[in-house]
This record gives structure tokens, C-alpha cells and sequence, in this order.
């Protein structure tokens, strides 16, 4: 019997309806391959955020999900993909995803940012707001008509006001405040402990070093003094949420002015700032119900790669409308 051809093939893998979803956040990676309903593989690897780990890596990374995750799947092609990337706009990012894809049979794609398939993940493509508070920071709104408007997202230099960069960050400057005016915060020991500093001067150099530290990996530890009763962690992480807090209810008030909108939008978050830090997620429902009470909030985070499978099965939907022209 004769090898099917690449085109029989294409046609194959359109009626079995095999789709690609990946998440990739800026610390880790999500990937995921479904038929249908049915879950086929799903895997979690490294990041493939060039800005945060380098082009090396971040293509090492994106290539060993995907091998990983289509043996895992026993599948050889996907109909369709949707790539979900923090710094999808960033030159080059797209071209360089799309070929790694072709290389691994994949008909049709599109790369996104990592928001986007939040978004989508949370709404389905419907109206909603989605504050993201995970390494960087970002709030995104969708209009009934599918208009989007935002808040924050400027990067971890300029903006991301509430992210776990953010919070670390702004641990270390707070806690050099209260060093300078003698009052007690564990923050600098439990910093220069996950650093490997033994002294401020030498703390102080590798945190204005060129590429700095992971403030982010701070946040957790911050999280941790402020449960403990450290006043400075438990400000940080007080502004934090209200800064959230603040975007969220920049976003309506934008959705509402610029679209005429009188019935609320349900709101929706994800990232671990607001999912693993507790003083931060209560103080974040608590800023919106007061802020907004009649504002639905979701209680439970997102899952940004639901959304990007569901992309990627509008994708496949297409091509097989396509073929059957």
C-alpha cells in the first residue's frame, strides 16, 4: 500500500480535529494538545520569554515542550495552534515561534499575547475584565462589541505595578527606607539569604547589576514576612492590592465612558500574586466589592492555556471550512 500523501494527511488530522494550546508566561511554559473534548497531553516546561531567559534558551525550551508534548499525545501533526507569549510583539518573537511550528507539522497558527488567551480563557471571546498579576502585571477589558481597552502592562521598569517583579522590588527599596530610619523588617536577611549576599553593600550591588536578579522570586518570601507580622512586606503587599485594585476599576470606568455600558462586566484574574498570596487576594475582593459592589468576581484563577486551545479550535473550525470550499 502506497504512504498516504501530505495532503491526505492535512486532511486526516482536520477531521480528527488535533489542536495545539500554549501558555508561555514569563516563568513557565504550558502546553497542551487536545482532540476535541478529549485531553490528549498536556506538559510544563521552562519559560520561552526571550526578554527573561535568552534566545538559546527560550528556543531549547519551546522545541522540548513540543517533542515532549506530541509523544505524549501520540500524534505527529496538530490542525491548528494558538500561541499564547508574553513579548509576542517583540521583533522577531513571532517569525521565530511560527517556524518552530512548522517544523513540528503544524498547519495553521497564530501567536498572541499570553493576556489574550487569558482573556479568552476567562470570557470566550464575550465582554469581561481580566486583571493579570503573575510576574508582570496587566488589566485587560472587552467591550460587548469586542472593542478592548487596558491599564498597565508597561514592563517591570516602567509599569507592572502589583506584580510579583513589582513586589520584590519594591520590598528591597522599603525595606533599605526602614534600614536607613532603624526600623525592624526581616526583609534584607530573608533577601540576601535567597541571594547568597552576606552584607547590605553586597546586596545593594547585585540588585543594581546589569542583568539584575529575579526580584520576581523575592515575592514569595515577602508574602511569607508579611503573614508573619513584618509590618514594611505587609505595606508592599497593601499597595500591591490596591494597585490591582485601581487598575481593575480603570478599566470599567473606561469600558463604561467609551462604550456607553450601564450593565456590569464580570471580572476575572490570573497569576500567582493574587492566587498564592492570601493577604493580597482577600485584600484585592475586598478593594472591589467596595470599589464596585454590584461587579461580579470570579473566585477561582483562570487557566490562560483553556484559552488557547479554545483560539486554537476556532482556527481549526476555519481550515476545515476551508478545505470543504
Amino acid at each position: 500500500m502506497a504512504a498516504p500523501s501530505r495532503e491526505t494527511e492535512r486532511s486526516f488530522f482536520i477531521s480528527m480535529g488535533v489542536v495545539l494550546g500554549i501558555d508561555g508566561g514569563g516563568t513557565r511554559t504550558r502546553a497542551s494538545i487536545v482532540d476535541g473534548d478529549k485531553a490528549l497531553a498536556f506538559v510544563e516546561n521552562g519559560s520561552i520569554k526571550r526578554l527573561r531567559v535568552g534566545i538559546e534558551m527560550a528556543d531549547a525550551n519551546l522545541r522540548g515542550i513540543l517533542a515532549e508534548t506530541f509523544s505524549r499525545a501520540g500524534v505527529k501533526s496538530a490542525t491548528a495552534a494558538c500561541v499564547g507569549v508574553a513579548s509576542s510583539k517583540m521583533p522577531g518573537v513571532s517569525d521565530w515561534i511560527m517556524g518552530v511550528l512548522r517544523e513540528f507539522n503544524v498547519h495553521s497558527a497564530e501567536i498572541v499575547g499570553d493576556e489574550v488567551i487569558a482573556l479568552d480563557a476567562a470570557f470566550k471571546g464575550g465582554p469581561g475584565i481580566l486583571q493579570i498579576a503573575g510576574t508582570g502585571s496587566n488589566c485587560l477589558g472587552r467591550a460587548p462589541d469586542g472593542e478592548r481597552e487596558g491599564a498597565g502592562g508597561w514592563s517591570s521598569r516602567l509599569g507592572d505595578e502589583g506584580s510579583g517583579y513589582w513586589i520584590g522590588l519594591h520590598a528591597v527599596r522599603c525595606a533599605l527606607t526602614a534600614y536607613d530610619r532603624e526600623e525592624p523588617t526581616r526583609i534584607l536577611e530573608a533577601v540576601g539569604r535567597i541571594w547568597g549576599t552576606t552584607t547590605i553593600e553586597e546586596l545593594v550591588n547585585l540588585g543594581d547589576s546589569t542583568p539584575g536578579p529575579d526580584f520576581a522570586a523575592l515575592a514569595p518570601a515577602v508574602s511569607q514576612l508579611a503573614e508573619e507580622g513584618d509590618a514594611v512586606a505587609a505595606s508592599v503587599l497593601a499597595q500591591a492590592a490596591k494597585d490591582l485594585v485601581d487598575s481593575v476599576l480603570l478599566v470599567r470606568s473606561k469600558l463604561r465612558r467609551k462604550h456607553s455600558l450601564k450593565d456590569e462586566v464580570p471580572v476575572a484574574w490570573i497569576g500567582s500574586v493574587i492566587g498564592k498570596s492570601r493577604l493580597v487576594r482577600e485584600a484585592f475582593f475586598a478593594g472591589l466589592r467596595a470599589g464596585a459592589p454590584e461587579m461580579p468576581v470570579c473566585e477561582k484563577e483562570v487557566a490562560g492555556i483553556e484559552g488557547a486551545i479554545w483560539r486554537a479550535q476556532r482556527l481549526a473550525e476555519k481550515a476545515k471550512q476551508f478545505t470543504a470550499v
